[in-house]
């Protein structure tokens, strides 16, 4: 495979990999994304993933109001971490070499997060999980994968969701929503469009790293948006 970047990051949503069950996994579903992801790595692109938590727990939501919101945030940081070692265990099945790194110490878990340790686990062709957010409450996952994509010098990162792009409202309430081919960072943030949240949308900005929008049901559109085909939604 041909693709227009050398090093990605991915972020996937928690949901995604629960696929109808809405929460756990769906784990043929997530093989499926494991052998594309692999297929892409052994092509010679440098694969690094976040993955959110939204399959366990969503943070203040699920709390209820009876988790205070610095608790409940680190309860999602756990759940990306369980999500993280599932994974890494199907691409290790497969065959493919994949290393959990965590931004918080969790001793048998993975590896503390190391900047340069990650780059190096890269270029080894090593597929590079981040678990636990940015280590820290307030921070969404969204805003954890720009600052990882940013430290590793990523290319670009790939915004893999339920939602095939950027639409002008949600489509599933609104049938007249028009779905964007390009849209600039000023724009997401004037419109509040639901892309990540206001965080990550100036970290990207500030960065100028492009964000790439796009359904992850059918994970072979992993490998055409790093062929450089135009789908889903470009951000930038």
């Amino acid at each position: 495979m041909n693709s227009i970047y050398k090093r990605v990051l991915i972020k996937i949503s928690g949901e995604a990999l629960a696929g109808d069950k809405k929460t756990g996994f769906d784990f043929d579903f997530v093989s499926r994304v494991c052998e594309t992801v692999k297929r892409a790595a052994e092509s010679g692109v440098e694969v690094a993933i976040v993955i959110g938590g939204g399959n366990f727990w969503r943070g203040v939501k699920d709390g209820a109001g009876k988790v205070e919101r610095v608790s409940a945030d680190r309860m999602g940081m756990l759940a990306t971490a369980m999500n993280c070692l599932a994974v890494a265990d199907v691409f290790k099945q497969q065959g493919a070499d994949a290393r959990v790194l965590t931004a918080v110490d969790i001793q048998g878990v993975g590896e503390r997060y190391d900047t340069r340790r990650s780059i190096e686990y890269l270029e080894r062709g090593s597929i590079v999980l981040f678990g636990c957010g940015t280590g820290m409450p307030f921070f969404s996952t969204d805003t954890a994968a720009v600052l990882r994509a940013v430290e590793i010098h990523a290319d670009a990162i790939l915004l893999a969701k339920n939602i095939d792009g950027v639409y002008s409202d949600d489509p599933r309430k609104n049938p007249e929503a028009i779905k964007f081919d390009d849209i600039s960072y000023d724009e997401v943030l004037a419109r509040r469009l639901a892309v990540m949240d206001s965080t990550a949308t100036s970290l990207a900005m500030d960065n100028n790293i492009p964000v790439i929008v796009f359904a992850l049901a059918e994970p072979e559109n992993i490998c055409r948006v790093l062929a450089g085909e135009k789908i889903g939604t470009t951000v930038h």
